[in-house]
């Protein structure tokens, strides 16, 4: 009885003082008040935040309840909200962007008032809905009414036009909104390997050597340095245009089917074979005598045309050099976002073009530069074993998607085992290639780069025999069926649908399991890293286990595949791969995630969570407190279990009990959640009762569907009221005695404390 007593106070107490917690202060104000019958009203809306506190913008996605202002009386035709720009960030409780706002807001309302309005006094009613929320916890949603009073008039002045830095709020449709974490790509990475490639293309035999005789036409020449800019320009011009001419040729999806695309892979094997062959040493690549011939005699002309085709020139001669480093960007690029040649190449012709920059701005570095010598040829060599390692996978592209298995994973690691021992030895002076004299001593520098390639070599090798190899599996052949790779130590295997849509959703039906579609491809480096790397994760496979999974190949030419991305495009507004969504049975989007994660957490977070499905969203509350700001308390009715029986607390009589009121909007409720479950699994053994309580208005189905995704390991029962902060917990000793009361986030070891301490140890 003495639990019973104590539980009716604290859920009377969760609904007191509700002014208190009103951490918002509302105000509307209209400009001109004589409004004509059909006529338009502009009302400014007023919000004062508290500090330390935010409110949720009106076009939040899902996940916090957003804010709603709509007008009570009949007398609005139409209403139309403006709202400031709201701070956007990714909240990981959600897993999904929130929108908040602080300190002063100021929000417009557009009432487009009736035309058979009687004239006179009217006053129409605006009614704000809102959620706010701190950094430890959040208060229940709150509504306010705010009177606007007008004047009806058989004509009237024009009304001033809503400010400008306000955004229309659109209404919010019935198509179900996504989720996502933000999105991982690799486009900066990639740029910056492709500044990288170019700046190590300073170094290659064709280049480096030309620097000084470049550098003499613009040091100690009146504005040099602008024609050095010029020059540069000419570089960047040359590279950024192939970029911009495969972006063109790739069109908004091309990079995907282009990148999966047989012949094309096969060429860019060959073009990498021809050009490795090259950096041997086998022959030369040259371009046309004549066309050099006719660039430089127009670069000879001066001026700003001359010095740009000056840099034309220099970029086309070095082009035996610098091709296989463009080539290699250029093929990466296929399977990436429509704009990554052209922002590949402009990055590239950066990172080639900054020395010159920088030459010309510090005249003196050039009598710091290393001479010409055997070193450029070594550094040719080296580029050769890596241009053959990059082929490699190109060739990997074509096997894997004529499925004709010769280039198997153990085929394919022995060839870059090879390749690696191969440029090592060159490096000691075991292989004689181009670059090296037999009595020429070996410094410490290619001593450490050539150890350093045997033991990469020799690091592969595990990978031919079942281990993984981490990131480098996005590049690599996977391990056939049966394969020790991915089963060793019993680890249990993903059965994976393959475009088979309607079979997962039939699948799903039956088992009553969510739906995974991973949009991916055949040549989706990032995908594969996926596979590899994230769903051999403990955390993730246990997950993952309980769901349909189903790929849909959206880089493939037949008809099928090209089905899957337009609808990939059309649901999804995108068409990169891979693209994660999470369905229901019954065919709703919980949730989409984008391009590849490093992060466990934030995996685990859209597998597991969803998002708060749309009975979280904002209704008409029916508590008085939650309507009239002028309630403080609500009438106890005992708590319920999610089947609607009644919650006795006889059971847990003589028992430590933990009691926690949450509610699935509440952010540092669902942060709790972990470490309850981990005192339940802890303490429960030893006399430890963990009960939360949900304080939602929309009841059972929706907390159900919550536990569905985030397991709570302890007794959930629902309460009823308004409560004014959320969350609160309460600890109560074996003789129902409150001990501790905490109100907002907890801290999980002066929780633990307490709990030990009413168990008596």
């Amino acid at each position: 009885m003495r639990h019973l007593l104590l539980f009716a106070a604290l859920a009377a107490t969760c609904s007191a003082q509700t002014e208190k917690f009103n951490h918002v202060q509302w105000t509307a104000t209209v400009e001109q008040a004589t409004v004509a019958g059909g006529g338009t009203v502009i009302v400014r809306l007023d919000a004062e935040i508290d500090a330390e506190w935010h409110l949720y913008s009106l076009s939040t996605p899902p996940g916090p309840i957003p804010t709603t202002i709509k007008a009570l009386e009949g007398a609005v035709e139409k209403l139309t909200i403006y709202e400031p720009k709201p701070v956007r960030k990714f909240d990981p409780n959600f897993n999904a962007d929130t929108e908040t706002f602080e300190g002063h807001q100021i929000f417009y309302a557009k009432l487009e008032l009736k035309k058979d309005l009687a004239a006179g006094a009217l006053t129409v009613t605006l009614e704000p809905r809102y959620q706010t929320c701190s950094g430890t916890s959040c208060i229940p949603p709150r509504t306010r009414q705010l009177a606007v009073n007008l004047t009806v008039a058989a004509s009237a002045p024009a009304q001033p036009a809503v400010p400008s830095g306000v955004t229309e709020v659109k209404p919010r449709t019935g198509v179900p909104a996504t989720t996502s974490a933000p999105a991982e790509s690799d486009l900066i990475p990639f740029l910056g390997l492709a500044f990288g490639f170019g700046l190590a293309a300073v170094f290659t035999p064709c280049v480096f050597p030309m620097i000084p005789i470049t550098m003499s036409y613009f040091v100690g020449q009146k504005g040099g340095l602008g024609q050095a800019v010029t020059f540069c320009l000419g570089i960047v011009v040359l590279f950024t245009g192939l970029g911009l001419v495969a972006t063109a040729v790739l069109g908004p999806a091309g990079v995907n089917h282009i990148g999966a695309n047989v012949w094309v892979n096969a060429f860019i094997s060959l073009v990498f074979l021809v050009f490795g062959l090259s950096l041997l040493g086998a022959y030369e690549i040259t371009l046309p005598s004549g066309l050099l011939t006719k660039l430089n005699a127009a670069s000879g002309q001066g001026g700003f045309i001359g010095t740009m085709l000056m840099g034309l020139t220099f970029a086309l001669a070095s082009f035996a050099c610098v091709g296989p480093f463009m080539g290699t960007l250029l093929a990466a690029s296929v399977t990436g976002d429509k704009l990554r040649p052209t922002l590949g190449m402009l990055a590239f012709s950066g990172g080639l073009s900054t020395p010159f920059f920088l030459l010309a701005l510090f005249p003196k570095w050039l009598k710091k530069l290393p001479r010409s010598g055997e070193w450029m040829s070594r550094v040719k060599v080296v580029m050769g074993f890596l241009v053959f390692a990059a082929m490699l996978k190109y060739l990997h592209n074509v096997d894997d998607v004529l499925h004709t298995g010769y280039l198997t994973r153990e085929r394919f690691l022995a060839g870059w085992v090879v390749l690696a021992v191969m440029m090592g030895a060159y490096l000691l002076g075991f292989l004689k290639l181009p670059g090296f004299s037999a009595d020429e001593e070996i410094g410490a520098g290619r001593l450490v780069f050539g150890m350093a390639a045997i033991a990469m070599g020799l690091s592969f090798v595990p990978g031919m025999f079942g281990a993984r190899l981490g990131d480098i599996e996005a590049y690599i052949p996977p391990p056939v069926a049966g394969s020790v790779f991915g089963g060793s130590g019993g680890q249990e295997q993903l059965v994976w649908l393959e475009n088979d849509l309607e079979g997962a959703f039939a699948k799903a039906k039956a088992e009553n399991k969510k739906v995974l579609v991973d949009f991916t491809g055949d040549a989706c480096t990032n995908c594969k890293w996926m596979k590899a790397n994230m769903f051999t994760r403990p955390e993730v496979l246990a997950v993952a286990k309980n769901l349909v999974l189903v790929e849909l190949y959206t880089d493939r030419s037949d008809p099928l595949s090209q089905s899957f991305q337009e609808m990939e495009a059309k649901e999804f507004n995108t068409v990169a791969i891979p693209f994660y969504v999470l369905y229901d049975p019954n065919r709703t989007v919980l949730a989409t995630f984008p391009d590849r994660t490093d992060s466990s957490e934030k995996y685990m977070a859209f597998l597991n969570t969803g998002r708060a499905l749309d009975a979280a969203s904002p209704v008409a509350a029916s508590s008085p407190s939650a309507s009239s700001p002028s309630a403080s308390s609500v009438e106890f009715t005992p708590f319920k279990t999610l089947d609607g029986a009644p919650l006795s607390p006889a059971s847990w009589k003589g028992k430590v009990v933990v009691l926690n009121y949450w509610a699935t909007w509440c952010v540092p409720c669902r942060a709790e959640i972990p470490e309850f479950n981990k005192l339940a699994s802890e303490l429960g053994p030893k006399g430890v009762e963990m009960v939360g309580i949900s304080m939602d208005e929309d009841g059972a189905e929706l907390v159900k569907r919550f536990l569905k995704q985030n397991p709570m390991k302890y007794t959930v029962g629902l309460g009823t009221g308004s409560p004014n902060s959320l969350p609160i917990t309460a600890v109560l000793d074996k003789a129902g005695n409150q001990v501790q009361r905490i109100e907002g986030l907890i801290k999980p070891d002066e929780l633990r404390a307490v709990v030990m301490k009413a168990l008596g140890n």
